[in-house]
């Protein structure tokens, strides 16, 4: 009898299961059809511009920001503007976090409400750039609460943000990756690359290609201009052969103008590559390259150019070597 009795229970907590994730799916699927209001939480270097091409494509959205002002240009363009996380959610199918790392999207989504405030059958895209053990967690947790979860990091900093040309690497669910296609298309393009965590991973890979390019493209320049040649005149040398890539031509461009405004601070930059390091280290994986660059990065950011662009590592390669610019 108690075989039979734990055999009934088994067999109604997986249909209970069944019917609860049936209920999530089309959720998910009428919030995307139907274009109901999508959350947008953190409106700043990034977020801004990708709030502007979701508002042009006539979705409706709510916008929060820990510094209102920066919600004020989003509110004339026709955004809603929270007062809190908790109350972005009203009535929101998805959200969307573009935050600065996993901490701030913890505190943001989890300490401050938002997740209390989520509907079974919301999905939450993380677009934040956070450690793939954050992003497994944040999944499990919402998991629990019948709510999506894509952790959905890009690539394309500033520029691609306003074009709506992000690259943006997903993981999760299959499904849910597949209803929320809509959303992302004014952003960008999505590619789904594995369960949760790997959308992380992928950007992780991303952050450290473009770290060590740009490694490689100041001490180019250090070393050319170093024996009298133009840089400017290197840079579209090289452009023609196996060294071009899109770091030459877009930040080996600021480094010949000396143009180092923020696109991706410095700082943001360490993250990364600590969380790659992380990541490496618990996957039982030796990046030695990476160590490299990490301590260059963070040695420029202790330095002082924590806000300078990450392209801005060719000045603290100069500074190495005495070389100075009027």
């Amino acid at each position: 009898m108690a075989k039979a009795n734990a055999s009934q229970d088994a067999g109604t907590q997986s249909r209970l299961r069944s019917q609860r994730q049936t209920r999530q799916a089309q959720a998910q699927e009428k919030s995307v059809s139907e274009l109901n209001k999508i959350a947008f939480l953190g409106t700043g270097l990034m977020g801004a511009p990708m709030c502007k091409n979701l508002l042009s494509s006539g979705l409706l959205l709510t916008v929060w920001n820990r510094s209102q002002a920066k919600t004020e240009p989003l509110a004339k363009l026709g955004a809603s503007v929270a007062d809190s996380p908790r109350s972005a959610m009203a009535d929101a199918d998805v959200l969307i976090t573009m935050l600065s790392d996993g901490p701030a999207v913890s505190n943001v989504i989890f300490a401050q409400g938002a997740a209390e405030a989520m509907r079974e059958g919301t999905t939450h895209i993380d677009m934040s750039s956070i450690g793939a053990d954050e992003a497994i967690e944040h999944a499990k947790r919402h998991s629990d609460q019948g709510v999506a979860y894509l952790d959905a990091p890009v690539s394309g900093g500033t520029k691609g943000a306003a074009a709506g040309q992000l690259a943006i690497m997903a993981g999760g669910d299959a499904n849910t990756f597949a209803n929320m296609k809509p959303v992302f298309a004014p952003l960008g393009q999505a590619t789904h690359v594995g369960p949760s965590g790997c959308g992380q991973l992928a950007k992780l890979a991303n952050q450290v290609i473009v770290a060590i390019t740009i490694g490689a493209v100041s001490e180019a320049f250090i070393l050319s201009g170093g024996g009298g040649a133009d840089r400017a005149q290197v840079r579209a040398a090289l452009q023609g052969g196996f060294a071009s890539s899109r770091i030459l031509t877009e930040h080996g461009q600021r480094m010949v103008e000396r143009a180092f405004e923020p696109g991706g601070p410095a700082k943001l930059q360490v993250k990364d590559l600590r969380n790659a390091l992380k990541a490496a280290e618990q996957l039982g994986l030796n990046l030695p390259i990476t160590q490299l660059i990490h301590k260059l990065f963070d040695d420029m950011v202790n330095s002082g150019k924590a806000d300078m662009d990450h392209s801005g590592l060719l000045t603290h390669l100069e500074d190495l070597n005495n070389i100075t610019f009027s």
